[in-house]
C-alpha cells in the first residue's frame, strides 16, 4: 500500500484522490489524474473513476487522455483518475519514457531527499534542473515553459534519489483523504503559502512571468493564479461529514404549452419540447398569475472534450445563461435550467451557451472568457451582463426579454484580468496588463442602455420594446443594463507598485432609492431642456451620480489602489444636464467612435480622467474586493488567509456634494472567514409583506450583510454588520456535500414573491447549484394558494436550514456568475 500512498501524495495541484475509493484495488497504480495523459506499452485494463465508482476499458498500446470524453463519466461532479494493476509494467506517463518516474503534475509539489535531476515538460519536450533536497512546485516558475499551452509534469529517472510525499496539517476534518496529501506548500496553520504562476520573483514583478501569465488568461492556469488555491489544495475537496440537503421532485411544465391539444396552454414552448420544470407549490395551472424570472449569466473554462452527455463538440465561447428562479402558473421553479424563452433544442445544449454569444461567434472568434460583470446599484432591474475575453473582446450577454447586441475590443497588448460595472450601468471598468509597457491600467468604457432592439442607429423602438430603458442611446447615463453601445474612452495608469491588477470593484455611493426615483427612462425625454433642468437642479437632481470610487487589488503584489471617479461622473453631469439646448443637440448628433465625438476620450477632454488617490500594502494576498453600494461608504478586501478586511472610505469621496482626503481611507477592522475567500457578493432585495421571513434572516436589513465564498474551505458565509459598518461577524455558514470547489455565489433577488436562494459556481464540481435558505412566500398571488402568507408560505423541506434546488451540469468549470430579476 505504501506505493499507492506515494502516488497519491504526488498528484496534481487541483486534485486530492480518495484512498478509500481504491479499497477494492489495493494494488492499483495511478496512471494519470483527470484530463492528464498516460501511455501504455501493451494491452492493459484501465479503470477510471473515484469513490468506488469506476468505468473500465481494455486498451491496446498507445497514448490516451484520462477524461470523461474517453471513458464516460462514472461519478459526476467528482475529480477522477485513471488506474491500472500495480503488477502490470505496461503503463508510463505519456512521453516520459519508460525510465522516468512521475513526481508531480503541474502545478503540484514534490519533495526531494537528496540532489536530483528533475525533468519538466510533456509530449517529448522537457527542460531539466539539478535540484538540492527540499520541496518544490512543479511549474513554469521553477523550470521555465518548454511547451506552452500544455499541462506538464515533473519526472525523475529511476536511479535518482528517492522522493517522499509533501506533508501538511489540515485545519478541517477530512474523510477519505490522506491527511498528509497537499499539492501546494501549506504552513503549519493550514494556510497555503504559494501562489500558482506568481508574477513576483524575489520581491519584484518578473517580466518573463508577467508575459507568460498574460498569455494564459482565460485558462485553468489563470484561474489557479487568480482564484487558487483550490479546495483540493487545502485538503477539503473530499471532506466528510458535510450535510446533503433534500430536494423536491422536478415536474414538467409541458401541460401549459401553447401547443397543448386541449387549447388551454399559453406558454410559447413546444408541446413535446422544453417548457421548463417546477418544484414548489402546485398544482400547475393554466393561468399565469404573477409571473417573474431570474436569469443567471455564467462564465466557465470550457472542457476541451465535453463528455458524452453534451451534444456539441466545442464550448470555447464558454458563457451561458440559465433560469435560476421562476414564479408563474401557481408554481415555483428553483432548479437551474435553460429558460423556456430562449431554449433552442437539445442539439444546442440550451443554457450552456448564451443566445447572444451564439450570434456573436458567427462574426468573430470568441474563446477564453476572463471575467463577467453586471451592475447592482438599482433595486429594480439591472438586467444584462458584460463578458470580457482574453483577446480583449467585450460583449453584451443577454437574458430573456433583454438581449441587445454590441461588441467592442481593447487594443492589442492590453490583456484584461477583471471587470466591474458602476451602480446603474454608467461605465465599465476593466483592469488590464499592458504587456508592452509592463504597466497596470484601468480601461474605462462609457456604456449605452436602450430599449430592446434599439441601437444608436435605430432609436425610438416600438411600444412592446419598452422595459423602462431609454429610447435613445446616452453613453454614461444611468440605465437598466440592456446595453447596446460601449466606447473605450481611455486608460487610467496604475502606479508602478501595482503592475499586475487581479480584481476590481466600484461604486457611485448613490442609494438604490435615489436611483429608482426614475422608474422608467422610456418616459424620460432627455432631449427636452426642461427635463434636463430637473436633473440639473430640480426634483431629479439626486437620481444620478456625481462621484464614484473604484478599488483595485493585486494578488501578487499584495496591494490595493483607490481610484477617485468624481471627475468622470461630474463631467458627464455637466455634459448632459447643464449645457445649452444647442450644445446638447450638437453633442448627441456627433456621437461616434472618434476621439472628438461623444462620448469624448480622455485625450479630447482630460478633465474627466479619474485619478489614483491612495495605494495601501496588505499583510496577505488579496483575493476579492467589493465597494459598498451606498452609505456608510466602505471597501471590503478579502485576503487569502481568511480575513474580510473593512476599509473606511470616509464621508467625502462618495458624498455627491464633494470632499474627501486620502487620509480618510483606512482599515477599520476585519472579520475571520474561511480560507481563500474568492468572491464577495451583495445580498439582494427581498420582497416583504405579511408573515415575512426577512426580519429573522436579515435583522439588520439585507444591505448590512455580504456573502463571502471561501474556496479553500468550501464555505459560503453571511457576514453581518452593525448599522454603521463599525463591526461585523459571521451570521451563517453554509456547507454541503455537493458543493466541491465554489468560487462565486450570487443571491437571488425577488419580484412579488419572497424567496431566499443562492446560486453557486462550483469550479471543480463543474456545475451551477441552487440552494434555498428561507421560505417561498407568494405576496402577489391569491391568498388561497399553497404558498400564501396566511398559510405561512412554503417552508424548507424537513425543517432544515437549507434545501437543495438542483444543479445545472456545465461542459467546463464555472468561475463567475451574475443574475438579475428580469420578468
Amino acid at each position: 500500500m505504501s506505493k499507492v500512498l506515494k502516488c497519491v501524495h504526488l498528484t496534481a495541484a487541483v486534485f486530492t484522490l480518495s484512498l478509500v475509493s481504491l479499497s477494492a484495488q489495493a494494488q492499483s497504480t495511478l496512471l494519470s489524474n483527470q484530463n492528464g495523459t498516460f501511455r501504455l506499452n501493451a494491452t492493459t485494463t484501465v479503470q477510471y473513476g473515484a469513490n468506488g465508482k469506476f468505468n473500465q476499458k481494455s486498451l491496446t498500446a498507445g497514448t490516451y487522455v484520462c477524461d470523461d470524453g474517453f471513458f464516460g463519466d462514472p461519478i459526476w461532479g467528482v475529480v477522477k483518475a485513471c488506474y491500472t494493476s500495480a503488477a502490470s509494467s505496461s503503463a508510463t506517463p505519456a512521453s516520459s519514457g519508460s525510465s522516468m518516474t512521475l513526481l508531480s503534475m503541474q502545478p503540484g509539489t514534490f519533495r526531494l531527499n537528496g540532489t536530483t535531476t528533475v525533468s519538466y515538460g510533456a509530449n517529448g519536450t522537457f527542460t531539466q534542473k539539478s535540484l538540492a533536497a527540499g520541496t518544490y512546485i512543479c511549474s513554469d516558475d521553477i523550470f521555465g515553459d518548454p511547451i506552452w499551452g500544455v499541462v506538464k509534469g515533473c519526472y525523475t529517472g529511476s536511479t535518482t534519489t528517492a522522493t517522499s510525499p509533501t506533508t501538511a496539517t489540515p485545519t478541517t476534518p477530512t474523510s477519505n483523504v490522506d491527511s498528509g496529501s497537499s499539492p501546494t506548500p501549506v504552513a503549519s496553520n493550514g494556510t497555503v503559502t504559494a501562489v500558482s504562476g506568481d508574477v513576483v520573483v524575489n520581491g519584484a514583478v518578473s517580466n518573463a512571468e508577467y508575459q507568460a501569465m498574460a498569455q494564459k488568461m482565460g485558462t485553468d492556469a489563470a484561474i489557479a493564479y487568480r482564484y487558487g488555491p483550490s479546495s483540493a489544495e487545502y485538503g477539503t475537496a473530499n471532506q466528510g461529514g458535510l450535510p446533503t440537503y433534500a430536494k423536491r421532485q422536478s415536474q414538467s411544465m409541458n401541460m401549459i404549452s401553447i401547443q397543448n391539444p386541449n387549447g388551454q396552454g399559453n406558454r410559447g414552448c413546444g408541446w413535446t419540447s422544453w417548457c421548463g420544470t417546477w418544484q414548489i407549490g402546485g398544482p400547475l395551472e393554466y393561468f399565469w398569475g404573477d409571473y417573474s424570472s431570474n436569469i443567471l449569466n455564467f462564465a466557465y473554462i470550457a472542457d476541451s472534450n465535453p463528455d458524452s452527455s453534451f451534444y456539441r463538440k466545442s464550448y470555447a465561447p464558454a458563457v451561458g445563461s440559465l433560469q435560476v428562479l421562476n414564479i408563474g402558473h401557481n408554481v415555483n421553479a428553483v432548479e437551474p435550467e435553460p429558460s423556456w424563452t430562449t431554449y433552442n433544442g437539445p442539439a444546442n445544449d440550451g443554457g450552456a451557451i448564451d443566445a447572444n454569444i451564439d450570434i456573436y461567434k458567427n462574426s468573430f472568434t470568441l474563446e477564453k472568457p476572463v471575467a463577467l460583470a453586471k451592475c447592482y446599484g438599482r433595486g429594480g432591474w439591472c438586467t444584462n451582463s458584460l463578458a470580457v475575453y482574453a483577446d480583449g473582446r467585450i460583449v453584451g450577454v443577454g437574458s430573456n426579454t433583454s438581449r441587445n447586441l454590441f461588441n467592442t475590443k481593447l487594443p492589442a497588448g492590453k490583456v484584461p484580468t477583471a471587470l466591474t460595472i458602476t451602480n446603474s450601468g454608467e461605465f465599465a471598468l476593466v483592469t488590464v496588463w499592458d504587456t508592452a509597457a509592463m504597466r497596470g491600467q484601468i480601461a474605462v468604457l462609457a456604456l449605452g442602455d436602450g430599449c430592446q432592439g434599439c441601437s444608436p442607429g435605430n432609436e425610438g423602438g416600438a411600444w412592446y420594446a419598452n422595459w423602462g430603458n431609454w429610447k435613445r442611446t446616452y453613453p454614461g447615463a444611468p440605465g437598466l443594463g440592456n446595453y447596446n453601445y460601449a466606447k473605450l474612452i481611455g486608460f487610467v495608469d496604475l502606479p508602478d507598485s501595482l503592475k499586475a491588477p487581479t480584481e476590481i470593484s466600484a461604486s457611485t455611493g448613490v442609494s438604490r432609492w435615489d436611483y429608482e426615483k426614475v422608474q422608467s427612462f422610456w418616459d424620460t425625454d432627455l432631449d427636452n431642456q426642461n427635463v434636463r433642468a430637473r436633473f440639473a437642479n430640480g426634483d431629479l437632481s439626486n437620481t444620478y451620480a456625481r462621484a464614484g470610487m473604484a478599488v483595485v487589488i493585486s494578488k501578487s503584489e499584495k496591494r490595493a489602489a483607490f481610484v477617485d471617479l468624481r471627475p468622470l461622473f461630474n463631467y458627464y453631469r455637466q455634459q448632459y444636464f447643464t449645457q445649452s439646448q444647442s450644445g446638447f443637440n450638437s453633442m448627441i448628433a456627433n456621437r461616434g467612435d472618434g476621439g472628438g465625438q461623444w462620448p469624448y476620450t480622455f485625450d479630447a477632454a482630460p478633465a474627466q480622467k479619474p485619478s489614483v488617490i491612495k495605494v495601501v500594502d496588505l499583510a496577505n494576498r488579496p483575493t476579492a474586493v467589493k465597494v459598498s453600494l451606498e452609505a456608510p461608504h466602505r471597501a471590503f478586501i478579502a485576503t487569502q488567509e481568511g480575513k474580510l478586511r473593512v476599509f473606511d472610505l470616509g464621508s467625502g469621496y462618495l458624498n455627491q456634494a464633494g470632499g474627501g482626503s486620502p487620509s480618510d481611507i483606512s482599515e477599520k477592522f476585519s472579520v475571520d472567514v474561511g480560507r481563500n475567500p474568492t468572491n464577495i457578493g451583495y445580498v439582494k432585495d427581498h420582497a416583504t409583506g405579511n408573515n415575512s421571513a426577512l426580519r429573522n434572516l436579515y435583522p439588520n436589513t439585507p444591505q448590512k450583510e455580504l456573502l463571502v465564498t471561501s474556496r479553500g474551505d468550501r464555505k459560503i458565509q453571511w457576514v453581518r454588520f452593525d448599522s454603521g459598518f463599525n463591526s461585523g461577524s459571521v451570521a451563517r455558514t453554509f456547507q454541503e456535500s455537493r458543493v466541491i470547489d465554489p468560487i462565486a455565489t450570487e443571491d437571488n433577488e425577488n419580484h412579488g414573491t419572497e424567496s431566499y436562494i443562492v446560486s453557486i459556481a462550483d469550479y471543480a464540481g463543474k456545475g451551477i447549484h441552487n440552494f434555498l435558505y428561507g421560505p417561498i412566500i407568494w405576496h402577489t398571488n391569491d391568498s388561497s394558494k399553497v404558498c400564501a402568507p396566511a398559510k405561512g408560505g412554503c417552508q424548507l423541506l424537513n425543517g432544515a436550514a437549507y434545501e437543495y434546488g438542483g444543479t445545472f451540469k456545465v461542459p467546463g468549470k464555472p468561475f463567475h456568475a451574475g443574475l438579475a430579476n428580469i420578468n
